[in-house]
């Protein structure tokens, strides 16, 4: 099998442009919409969504290796090193801390130049111990070599591997990352969003270090995201949108590094794709936000008991499961039944909930929201 790199062209990347100019107008016009609509919310909650935006993505990057963080740490860590107090804090291990710093290095410190140094540095952190989440000793900051054979991205059981990418040789490694670097930090005249996407497949077709690469990959994705889309960019995940295909993202990626086409629109029209998701998932998140925060405004001068405030939070951040039932209402709030369709009557009787058709233990309740016709919040 010919891989990319073995392209006699390589690494001269193209790909067609008018296939990509609705895509790219598209993201750039959500873009808009989600920088207009964060400059619409308090300090307080930017600041809470902008920290939830880099806990998943920090999560979901890992969670495409196969490595499941824990996100209170995560989200502990992130806190720590941004000044915002939280609630709950637990003190987060090394693998966290690393994964966090290089996060953070990236976006935070995206207009400073990406070297090898760098990279080295972004290594060591995701490896503390020096070795991978399965005790494999690794080549620590520093470029991989060939002394354990050629670096193959495989799957299947052992005995019946199969072989989807071998990566450049090591001793190629050197000038390979030399032309990237230059290349990353030169001043090409490229629409930042398409640069992310070629930034993404170049280094992870090198593949230039011996585990981690994939997190380093969207990381510096990320950093190319940040340079021009400012703080706002950093309320949306890559890697959450990339998480939720997990397999369309690895079938994309060696639709291309497989054979040594070098046209590859493709994967740039996948990576729109992905980041057109990743930012209109954000406007959900800020309409919900905008939501409770709206609602709680509305309602300030009601009493309300901790459990009711509880189910009506959950009902207001858009991820409840089913219908709101009174036997779910007792499950949820850990009450016995009785308690909960006395908290349900009372907020039946404020106004706040609206009953369902059905009888008995089977009634569903919903939100009373009066909405306009473009389906956001009218009043509460």
């Amino acid at each position: 099998m010919t891989y990319i790199w073995q392209s006699p062209k390589w690494p001269s990347f193209h790909w067609q442009s008018d296939p990509l100019a609705a895509s790219v107008a598209a993201v750039r016009l959500d873009q808009g919409r989600l920088i207009g609509r964060v400059e619409g919310l308090g300090f307080r909650t930017r600041e809470a969504t902008f920290l939830q935006a880099l806990t998943d993505d920090v999560v979901k990057s890992s969670a495409i290796e196969g490595e499941r963080l824990d996100e209170q740490q995560v989200r502990s860590s992130l806190a720590r090193r941004l000044g915002i107090d939280i609630e709950g804090f637990v003190t987060p291990n090394r693998s966290v801390e690393g994964i966090v710093h290089i996060t953070l290095d990236a976006t935070v410190n995206c207009s400073t130049p990406l070297t090898a140094e760098r990279l080295f540095q972004w290594h060591a952190a995701l490896f503390p111990t020096g070795r991978n989440e399965w005790g494999h000793k690794l080549r620590v900051g520093e470029w991989r070599d060939d002394s354990g054979g050629r670096m193959e991205i495989v799957s299947g059981a052992f005995g019946h591997e199969k072989v989807h990418y071998v990566a450049p040789p090591a001793e190629s490694l050197e000038k390979e990352m030399t032309a990237f670097l230059d290349w990353f930090n030169g001043s090409q005249a490229m629409d930042p969003l398409i640069k992310a996407a070629v930034a993404h497949l170049w280094f992870v077709a090198i593949h230039p270090f011996g585990d981690g690469n994939g997190r380093i990959t969207r990381a510096i994705a990320d950093m190319t995201l940040a340079r021009s889309g400012g703080g706002a960019q950093r309320l949306y995940s890559m890697s959450a949108a990339i998480e939720k295909s997990r397999t369309g993202y690895y079938e994309a990626l060696q639709a291309i590094t497989s054979h040594e086409d070098l046209d590859i629109t493709q994967w740039v029209t996948w990576f729109l794709d992905r980041l057109g998701s990743a930012v209109s998932a954000a406007l959900l998140t800020l309409d919900n936000v905008m939501l409770k925060n709206q609602f709680w405004q509305s309602h300030a001068a009601l009493d309300l008991n901790p459990r009711q405030a509880k189910v009506l939070n959950r009902l207001l951040e858009g991820n409840f499961e089913g219908k709101l039932t009174s036997t779910k209402w007792a499950k949820l709030t850990n009450a016995s039944q009785d308690t909960a369709a006395r908290d349900i009557a009372d907020l039946l009787a404020k106004g706040i909930l609206n009953k369902g058709e059905a009888g008995g233990r089977s009634t569903a309740y919903e939100l009373a929201l009066n909405l306009s016709t473009e389906g956001k919040p009218k009043s509460l």
